[in-house]
């Protein structure tokens, strides 16, 4: 099931202002097995638009969530980067705000429990809520913590009041991009919220998407690319007061926000929303000048890999994420170009990648087979992993850094 949006997601406003087209493609999390690659693969329009009211920068096609939920193979365990940060996260807010056992922090879309392990460490009560019923009885049956299954709402926040259980903390990192109903959602955390609670709330920041030309972020489970007059603008339509904003490296940049339902705007939050006005981020002609970057740069890479295959070139792929096999579609590189697709996940090797149906092995078929070239979709790693493939560099092997800007090293 799938449907064009034609009203903002946020404030309902109509005309909403094209920004890129990156055309008809599959969902970018389904990968396939081996007997799923004779049948017919479902693929959606892709395009970017700007609400010209609030300036929300979101995609039209929403796709059922039944459908952009559970396409890999397995869950993997959040890497140690997202652990750290996670508890030096819970550390500070039960610092900041003085948690102790008479309160509840809530986590929507709690994973295998990452951040909300830290605080029952600290004896703070918790509740998780996840959409995947089998991961949250593993984490219920091996952490012990308590997890709801089922999506976010305003319904499922109502249930929890009734129930005795408003939030002190409410963290939702990484979740309300894919999130089509957001005013339910927003409502909801305002309800679930004690009065004077607070909602963490971390976003990828549409600014670092622009300036980085990051297309690849850019795929259907992605519904809502954010700014923080945008994200401003979609809380005070439900009594929720961006109070604080921290700008991080997540992600590709990320926003994380903090929401009550009372209290003032710091001078970071003012600050920044100067900026965002100062470069036209409340703008169309600044997304859509980003739209035409996306366009040369698609171009770009397409010609350079068919000039060196013209040249009788080997060429493998690097990263089989959402946004790596998002980053083919969109520029419509398939098997006549890319050998095969190595990723250090045991999960997605042995399966193929959506659309282009590449082979997926581990990084050690780099070696191995020594293309000429390797293109790096996890382009955002490329530091740690020209170092770890050294020596295939020195064997002659080189790659092809698409973003931000395209590079041979």
């Amino acid at each position: 099931m799938h449907h064009a949006h034609r009203a903002c997601r946020s404030c309902g406003q109509l005309g909403l202002t094209p920004v890129v087209s990156l055309g008809q493609t599959p969902l970018a999390r389904g990968l396939l097995s081996a007997d799923e690659l004779d049948r017919q693969e479902a693929t959606f329009p892709l395009d970017l638009v700007v609400c010209p009211s609030c300036a929300l920068v979101q995609i039209i096609e929403t796709v059922a969530e039944e459908s952009r939920c559970g396409e890999t193979p397995t869950h993997e365990s959040s890497p140690e980067p997202v652990i750290k940060d996670a508890e030096e996260l819970a550390a500070e807010t039960i610092d900041a705000r003085s948690l102790n056992c008479r309160d509840l922090v809530v986590q929507v879309a709690s994973g295998d429990g990452y951040l909300l392990r830290h605080y029952q460490r600290a004896d703070v009560p918790v509740l998780g809520i996840e959409g995947s019923a089998k991961l949250a009885s593993t984490v219920q049956r091996e952490l012990g913590i308590p997890t709801l299954t089922g999506r976010f709402s305003r319904d499922l926040a109502l249930r929890l009041e009734a129930c005795g259980q408003p939030a002190d903390v409410v963290h939702v990192h990484h979740a309300l991009a894919g999130v089509a109903d957001l005013s339910g959602f927003v409502a909801g955390l305002h309800t679930l919220l004690k009065p004077e609670g607070v909602a963490i709330v971390e976003v990828p920041y549409v600014r670092d998407m622009v300036e980085k030309v990051e297309f690849d972020t850019i795929f259907h489970e992605h519904l809502c690319y954010f700014s923080l007059l945008s994200l401003v603008a979609l809380f005070g339509r439900h009594g929720l007061i961006v109070t604080d904003v921290e700008r991080r490296p997540a992600s590709g940049g990320s926003l994380r926000i903090f929401a009550a339902r009372q209290g003032f705007a710091s001078s970071a939050v003012a600050r920044l929303m100067a900026e965002e006005r100062a470069l036209g981020l409340d703008r169309a002609d600044y997304y859509r000048a980003f739209g035409r970057r996306v366009d040369v740069l698609r171009a770009e890479l397409k010609a350079l890999l068919g000039k060196l295959k013209a040249q009788g070139c080997r060429i493998v792929a690097y990263g089989a994420s959402a946004k790596e096999s998002g980053l083919l579609n969109a520029c419509g590189i398939g098997r006549d170009v890319i050998d095969f697709v190595v990723d250090r996940s045991a999960g997605k090797q042995g399966r193929y990648t959506p659309g282009a149906h590449l082979a997926i092995h581990s990084p050690d078929k780099l070696t191995e087979s020594r293309p000429d070239y390797a293109l790096l979709l996890d382009w955002n790693s490329a530091d740690e992993i020209l170092a770890r493939h050294e020596r295939y560099r020195e064997s002659g092997g080189h790659f092809i850094i698409p973003i931000p800007q395209l590079r041979v090293a």
